[in-house]
């Protein structure tokens, strides 16, 4: 539990280095508490949401959302995942800054591979599997040693 909360104690600390324990436990610590998010949205509604959806998209018309109703659980998940997002949002791009710097590399690349995912994604069919790729080679980088 301390390398997961450890990127919150170094809250917009750009500088230094972060090793690999401290990235993917904070990686983890977003996923899990995202996931119970998630599920509280669904639980809330969301799910009848999805499938009104798929059902409209079977039955080849248009989706009528109107019958669809969201339930406390669906808005307290809503609300708190907004909240979490932008309370992890600094120290998020800060551990993957401070990441990078262990890998000897500048922090900038983390802005230039966010282009390069928003040019990617702007190219169709071809763009989709050209992302999955820069993804993976960005899941590697993360993953290889530091210094």
């Amino acid at each position: 539990m301390h390398w997961m909360l450890m990127p919150y104690r170094r809250y917009a600390e750009f500088s230094g280095r972060s090793r690999r324990m401290e990235y993917w436990m904070f990686t983890l610590f977003c996923v899990i508490v995202s996931i119970v998010l998630y599920g509280l949205m669904f639980a809330g509604g969301g799910l009848d949401l999805f499938t009104s959806i798929a059902a409209a998209q079977n039955a080849g018309i248009e989706p009528e959302l109107t019958d669809v109703s969201f339930g406390p659980l669906f808005w307290i998940g809503a609300i708190l995942l907004g909240l979490w997002g932008l309370a992890t949002i600094i120290p998020q791009i800060a551990v993957t800054v401070r990441r990078l710097h262990d890998r000897d590399m500048s922090g900038w690349f983390y802005v230039g591979f966010i282009a390069l995912v928003i040019v990617l994604n702007m190219i169709p069919m071809i763009g989709a599997l050209l992302t999955l790729l820069l993804d993976i080679g960005w899941i590697v980088l993360m993953a290889l040693p530091g210094r």
